[in-house]
């Protein structure tokens, strides 16, 4: 338990945010998913870019690390071009 108020909000905080990030990494996720499901290559272009967007955000604030952004993007980029 937090002994100081400034403790005790920041545990409030840190929750709100938690979850914040949670919400937007599993839409990622999902997102990821769907696109790695898809063996239709009209539909795979369409989702890829949002998929990149959505995992750009995510690096730009920290919730996932650079490099695996850019490791997914490549990673899903190679599987939209093989199809």
């Amino acid at each position: 338990m937090a002994n100081h108020q400034s403790a005790a909000k920041r545990a409030r905080h840190n929750e709100s945010v938690r979850l914040h990030n949670k919400y937007y990494g599993r839409t990622t996720r999902n997102m990821i998913k769907k696109l790695r499901a898809t063996t239709d290559k009209e539909e795979a272009i369409k989702i890829l870019p949002k998929a990149t967007s959505m995992l750009d955000k995510l690096a730009k604030k920290n919730i996932i690390h650079k490099n695996k952004a850019a490791n997914l993007k490549s990673s899903l980029t190679i599987y939209v071009n093989n199809l």
